[in-house]
């Protein structure tokens, strides 16, 4: 069966995610939850990964070679993250849904502000989209392990560890003043 993405009030549903015969032992039941998941998060790490250029691309300031630098950086390393978690999609015989509006559609990060040019004001909106990505995965590690699969399991808590340690390299600039 197709995906169909629906919009309603900002939440998006789908109907179930195309499934593909794998030697993969996890039930099935389980792979179509996993896929959903991971489908989310995937969304969600898209939309950061743009949010991180859209930085690197406008800031502006006294600390703008180190900030286009520091962005580019979480956007190579977001960019890592979608690959492990569209791949680990196909792996459990799932369909890695991450084109741009589907990521649009679906993902629960707050709209990147695109009036900004400020270095600080890049600081704190892409830390505030950050947390909330990192917030995502931790929720997503606990779901993983309630659907018994190591696996998903692990390699979230992987993207939850590098995520915190973006969160930390970019917070660093607004603790300085503290």
């Amino acid at each position: 069966m197709k995906t169909k993405l629906q919009r309603n009030n900002n939440v998006q549903t789908t109907e179930e995610p195309t499934m593909f015969d794998t030697v993969n032992d996890l039930p099935k039941a389980g792979r179509i939850e996993l896929t959903r998941l991971l489908n989310q998060r995937l969304a969600e790490a898209v939309d950061l990964q743009s949010q991180a250029k859209q930085a690197h691309w406008n800031v502006k300031g006294p600390h703008f070679i180190g900030l286009h630098k520091l962005f580019d950086e979480v956007y190579e390393e977001v960019s890592e993250y979608v690959d492990l978690i569209a791949e680990r999609t196909a792996q459990l015989g799932g369909v890695a849904e991450g084109t741009v509006r589907v990521s649009a559609a679906r993902s629960r990060l707050e709209e990147y502000p695109l009036d900004i040019a400020d270095g600080s004001a890049h600081v704190q909106a892409l830390s505030k989209a950050l947390g909330a990505f990192g917030h995502e995965v931790r929720t997503a590690i606990d779901e993983a392990d309630e659907l018994d699969d190591a696996g998903t399991d692990d390699l979230f808590t992987e993207v939850s560890r590098g995520i915190d340690k973006l969160s930390w390299m970019v917070e660093a600039h607004l603790q300085a003043d503290k």
